[in-house]
């Protein structure tokens, strides 16, 4: 046997802490190449204008070293540690990675957003450093550790399916089920990562580490299948991008750019299936150590990012947010584009489950939301001038049972993204209102909009308090207009329709 290999402590904590780093504002390139080409091929003009937002704030985000993402995610990390490697700690191996976590997250250069909540059933308490992480350790022959680390947001995260099926059941059909139901909060265009066999728990696992696989689907494609696995891959694929569902969910051609799936062997009266999605700020990377001391990534050749530069539409309409009637509001119609400008409030849901309990209690709420819009949004925090950090819009359907509450204070617009439930249109239709899409994955684009920010209440809730933004020409899309009208639902059906007729997806 060779001589043992050390890994020091240190060298694992400041690799990891690098990849984290870098992560969060370098896209793998080969998502950045397969969204370019979508972008070229997309013919729905709304996703494309979200393609661009997408690819224009990826380039932005790695020439500023800005997170692509407010929502800096939950740390995954998949160490196959060589059985001749050895590590100098005295600590924990969960310690380590963790102090890794802790170093990235807390770097004053680029200080990255801390979502992880400690006591999640009760007090639901912020760790302050995005510690600890989830930490996955397989021991394999060798001389070397491999490190796939990963940083998942909860909008993707939250739209994870897993089902225990029976051996006859067909997984393609399963699929198809799931993604109304996942609406647009995960994002696409992303991946599907799709684990088959093992064990409940062991099968969701599968599904998440084959999000870490490159993507090679016009590889695929252009080759053909050569394994069931790899039909199965294409199939998915195929009847997903046919759903018409679209970037941002706004009806389009690309919901998906890859399908992975990785099976285990599993019991004989049983098949798990379970599916994961990655969204528009696919984050992760791939890195060795060799006892040799930290590994750190290489700068990507910013000339390697698709030409594209998103710009306002010269459509879009011009909005005054600090004179807004219920007359214009009514006038919006679902699909219009527009461009914010003037003061908004942020809120999402601590401060929405906050502002429920002081009504409850029949006291005065520290703000009026008379006549106003409500950004849903907790923002990363500002470095170096900024006015604020990465501010990208979260999952509006969270706020969704306090819709009404919200309403009855005058509220006349909400900004978030994705669709909205079917009771939350109802509740919108009802009160003349509107409901308005930011971009999720164009975080730092639409930060740079943002001119003002001073926390107004609930200070103590952090990136969740109240803040008042002042904006200039911030780009939203009409999601659901005052007449109910909901373009999750109706851009969609008019795609998916239009490519069954006009079969618009490449075969191969």
């Amino acid at each position: 046997m060779s001589d043992m290999i050390t890994i020091r402590e240190e060298d694992l904590i400041e690799t990891i802490a690098d990849a984290l780093q870098y992560i969060s504002y370098y896209h793998p390139m080969d998502y950045i190449q397969a969204l370019g080409e979508a972008y070229k091929a997309e013919q729905g003009p709304a996703a494309k204008d979200a393609i661009a937002q997408i690819l224009t704030n990826s380039r932005m985000c790695a020439e500023g070293h800005r997170p692509i993402c407010q929502d800096t995610g939950i740390v995954n990390v998949f160490l196959k540690w060589g059985q001749n490697c050895r590590l100098e700690s005295s600590k924990s191996m969960q310690d380590v990675v963790d102090e890794g976590v802790r170093r990235a997250y807390n770097n004053t250069d680029n200080k990255l957003r801390a979502s992880i909540l400690a006591d999640p059933a009760f007090t639901r308490r912020n760790t302050r450093d995005n510690t600890p992480c989830v930490l996955s350790v397989e021991m394999v022959p060798g001389d070397t550790v491999e490190i796939d680390v990963a940083a998942k947001g909860g909008g993707s995260e939250n739209k994870s399916k897993f089902k225990m099926m029976n051996p006859s059941d067909n997984i393609v059909d399963w699929v198809l089920e799931q993604i109304p139901s996942m609406g647009a909060g995960w994002c696409p265009p992303g991946m599907l990562g799709i684990g088959i066999g093992g064990t409940a728990e062991h099968c969701v696992k599968l599904a998440k580490q084959s999000l870490m696989d490159p993507i090679d689907m016009a590889q695929l494609k252009q080759r053909g299948a050569q394994t069931d696995i790899e039909q199965l891959r294409i199939d998915i694929f195929d009847a997903v991008n046919a759903q018409g569902v679209g970037a941002q969910g706004l009806g389009g051609l690309s919901t998906v750019l890859d399908v992975k799936i990785y099976d285990w062997p599993c019991h004989a009266a049983g098949k798990p299936v379970a599916m994961i999605p990655n969204c528009a700020a696919t984050r992760h990377a791939h890195i060795t150590l060799d006892g040799s001391g930290p590994t750190y990534l290489p700068k990507p050749d910013l000339d390697a990012w698709p030409d594209v530069h998103w710009e306002p539409d010269a459509e879009a309409k011009r909005v005054d947010l600090d004179n807004l009637t219920p007359e214009e509001v009514a006038s919006w119609k679902h699909g219009d584009r527009l461009l914010l400008n003037g003061a908004m409030l942020t809120g999402r849901d601590a401060a929405h489950k906050k502002i429920k309990d002081m009504l409850d209690a029949g006291e005065e709420l520290p703000v009026s939301f008379k006549g106003r819009a409500i950004y849903y949004v907790g923002p990363v925090d500002p470095v170096m001038g900024e006015v604020v950090g990465p501010a990208g819009p979260t999952t509006a359907t969270r706020m969704d049972k306090f819709t009404e509450m919200m309403l009855d204070q005058g509220l006349l617009a909400m900004i978030g993204k994705a669709e909205r439930g079917a009771d939350a249109v109802e509740v919108i239709s009802r009160f003349k209102v509107a409901y308005l899409m930011a971009t999720g994955g164009a975080a730092y684009l639409v930060a740079r909009a943002i001119k003002e920010s001073k926390v107004v209440a609930f200070e103590e809730l952090g990136m969740e308090a109240i803040y008042e933004f002042t904006v200039k020409d911030m780009p939203v899309t009409v999601a659901v207009d005052a007449e109910g009208n909901n373009v999750h639902t109706l851009a969609p059906m008019h795609w998916r329709e239009k490519i069954r007729k006009e079969s618009l997806l490449p075969t191969g």
